[in-house]
């Protein structure tokens, strides 16, 4: 039994759902997203309510109920209040400015990274901080893991871009010993 996918969704006021055959499509003031549904999935769409129900206990419907349901949440919560990233770039000279729908960066090395965003997503940056916005979660999720494996932090001296609040374990480094 799914405790995840028992769960009720409530649609927040301004968002609208639609079914059609396998694609829900969810209308919110921030956007459109469209959510593919299981072949096991049942939904029961009913005054601001979704529940999401499975038609039989086979495994592959066991596995995708509340995975279903929390897709179908991620989707009512990116149309109505929508998602970010933050990430922090640490080093001395590390920065990134924001031009258009390309972010630049200039992360130590001899040349600057061009980063051209997907459509959807949008980039809050400022010298040293970046937020990264949109209303699809795994692609907020995706574009700031790939912005952060332009230079991942290392554990030295912490330098590289991180998420806000993450935490680097640091390293202690050579010393000089004598070799008696």
């Amino acid at each position: 039994m799914s405790r995840v996918g028992n769960s009720v969704i409530t649609l927040p006021e301004g968002v609208k759902v639609e079914k059609t055959d396998s694609i829900l499509m969810v209308n919110g003031p921030k956007g459109k997203l469209s959510v593919n549904l299981s072949g096991g999935i049942d939904l029961k769409i009913e005054e601001g309510l979704i529940n999401v129900s499975r038609k039989n206990d086979d495994s592959e419907s066991k596995s995708m109920h509340g995975t279903m349901r929390q897709l179908i949440n991620n989707a009512v919560e990116g149309v109505s209040n929508g998602f970010s990233k933050h990430l922090e770039i640490l080093g001395v000279g590390y920065n990134v400015k924001s031009q258009g729908s390309r972010l630049v960066f200039q992360l130590g090395f001899s040349h600057d990274i061009m980063l051209e965003l997907p459509d959807g997503i949008e980039a809050d940056a400022k010298k040293n901080e970046l937020e990264i916005k949109g209303i699809d979660k795994q692609l907020v999720g995706q574009v700031a893991a790939k912005i952060r494996s332009l230079r991942k932090p290392e554990p030295y001296k912490g330098k590289g871009i991180r998420y806000k609040g993450e935490f680097v374990r640091s390293k202690q480094g050579k010393t000089v010993g004598g070799g008696e």
